[in-house]
């Protein structure tokens, strides 16, 4: 039988009997021991640490007067996850605020995929504490460990039931804690997530992130994001083209289509990515455009041909990412990739061929372990071969209860240095080059640069083109005369008059600005809560 040290005594006091002798008495006999005096450190005076704020707790919740802060981190399946989750909040009657300090409660939306952003998202958690402001957090940190100390006590709500965080909110506004991490089932069965068609509250009312599928297929041995989502469940095809065209009638201009693995999609339901993409097309209006997310390297190999076809299609952004991670077949397998470097050779040369001027974006992993010096030269070499116009550069982080964590690591200062060679690589030349000052381009304006000096619109092929601030100009597809570049985007200037561009959006316009609301069905089922609040307090005070 187990016994631990509890269950014999009750406290460390205990292990000291009366009956023991003294330090002093243990000393008396002992002629050649000397007792030492302690030394006393000396410390600077510090700041007393500032208590954190008292929480107020509510009996109950009354709509229109608490105000909700949200913050993400990670993938666009996340970000996805907090505009649905917004799109709640704001149903059931909450104010939504980007004002972190006069919020009442935080919803943190977290992602596991590297050491920097849970670190982030754990600082942010203890930025609220010392606040005292509620906080319930959400995303793949707490549903792939939920035991981690810094999350014991919180309201967490899974990557299945975003659907519910209202009635977490209610809870975690009164003080308690709720902790919702099943999986989402129909009649026994675990489907891909929440329903499509619930409310949302997007960051760009011009864009529209559809998840397709939650999960994968791979194993690879350094992603924790698996003990996240689980294996791959996928929406069904039908639920996500009724989506878009959802979308589509509000004045969406764009969608994007996110998950963990695009490629891998319909294989759990006897569909295919491209099955879905080319209904999607017949439901993409004339003005707009589909962006398709991430999908790793064995599950495009199969439909290279059709994917060629969709990704030339007039209203298909000619775009793919498609990590790499490596350029060495020995990492690759270490990894559990499941392709080899030729592989991702014949898919980029192949796709290049066939959609002429195609963006390939690509991630590399730095001082994976193992790596040795002629693995990372074959990285440098597979990088330097196709000078990736997007290139996403990480340094290899060991994540908690993944295989990579226990293999040998590459020191930390070889790691560094091997970014750096990278980094330094890929800026060493300007994809944007290839377009001499004068170039005709056709772009949508969907985005309002971070320096707000500028409108973000996006050609064919995803690239960046920055233009002049223009009152009408949001949610338009334009024609663009190209004046300079960067490494990073494009400068043009608008060349059509007014009158020609295609509005893609129904939404009206403010200064420059959109007008940002919610989906009809979330405005009317807030009005119908507060009806039902004052309706249910009244009969209360009769």
């Amino acid at each position: 039988m187990d016994v631990s040290c509890q269950d014999i005594i009750g406290d460390i006091e205990d292990l000291i009997s009366l009956d023991d002798p003294s330090p002093a008495e243990r000393y008396l006999n002992k002629k050649d021991v000397t007792v030492r005096a302690k030394r006393v450190k000396v410390r600077a005076n510090r700041p007393k640490e500032i208590a954190p704020i008292e929480k107020p707790l509510l009996d109950s919740v009354i709509p229109e007067t608490q105000h909700i802060y949200m913050k993400t981190w990670g993938c666009a399946h996340n970000t996805s996850d907090t505009e649905y989750m917004a799109g709640q909040l704001a149903q059931y009657g909450y104010n939504l605020t980007r004002d972190k300090d006069t919020a009442d409660l935080w919803v943190l939306n977290s992602c596991t995929v590297k050491n920097p952003s849970e670190d982030t998202f754990r600082n942010e958690i203890e930025a609220a504490h010392q606040a005292g402001k509620h906080v319930v957090v959400a995303g793949c940190v707490p549903q792939a460990a939920p035991r981690n100390d810094y999350l014991k006590g919180l309201s967490v709500v899974g990557v299945q039931q975003i659907d519910r965080v209202a009635e977490v909110v209610e809870e975690t506004l009164k003080g308690h804690s709720v902790r919702l991490l099943q999986a989402k089932k129909v009649d026994g069965r675990k489907v891909a997530g929440p329903k499509l068609s619930l409310p949302k509250v997007r960051k760009n009312p011009l864009i529209e992130v559809i998840p397709i599928n939650s999960g994968c297929l791979n194993a690879c041995t350094y992603c924790k994001t698996k003990f996240a989502r689980a294996d791959l469940v996928s929406y069904p095809v039908q639920e996500i083209v009724e989506r878009a065209q959802q979308v589509f009638q509000d004045g969406v201009c764009e969608i994007w289509l996110t998950s963990e693995d695009t490629g891998t999609y319909g294989r759990d339901i006897g569909s295919s990515l491209p099955e879905l993409l080319w209904k999607l097309v017949e439901v993409i209006p004339e003005g707009s455009m589909m962006r398709l997310g991430m999908t790793n390297p064995p599950y495009i190999l199969e439909h290279l041909e059709e994917m060629a076809k969709i990704l030339s299609h007039p209203r298909v952004y000619s775009f793919l990412h498609i990590p790499v991670q490596s350029g060495s077949d020995t990492i690759l397998g270490e990894m559990k990739r499941e392709y080899c470097v030729r592989d991702f050779e014949r898919m980029v040369d192949f796709l290049r061929a066939q959609v002429p001027g195609i963006t390939i974006a690509t991630d590399i992993i730095c001082g994976f372990p193992g790596e040795t010096e002629a693995d990372f030269d074959d990285t440098l070499a597979l990088c330097q071969k196709y000078q990736f116009p997007s290139l996403f550069i990480n340094q290899f982080f060991p994540r908690p209860g993944t295989p990579a964590a226990k293999m040998t690591k590459v020191p930390a200062n070889e790691v560094k240095t091997r970014t750096k060679r990278l980094t330094d690589l890929f800026h060493s030349y300007e994809p944007y080059k290839k377009y001499d000052a004068g170039t005709k381009q056709t772009v949508l304006v969907t985005e309002i640069s971070h320096d707000r000096k500028h409108y973000v619109g996006h050609n064919k092929f995803y690239e960046q083109i920055l233009l002049p601030m223009h009152n009408n100009l949001l949610g338009k597809q334009v024609e663009v005369e190209i004046t300079g570049c960067t490494k990073f985007s494009m400068f043009g200037k608008v060349i059509q008059g007014e009158q020609e561009w295609k509005n893609c959006s129904k939404r009206s316009t403010t200064n420059g600005t959109m007008t940002s609301k919610l989906h009809p069905v979330a405005e009317d089922s807030k009005y119908r809560s507060i009806f039902a609040y004052l309706l249910i307090s009244c009969s209360l005070a009769i």
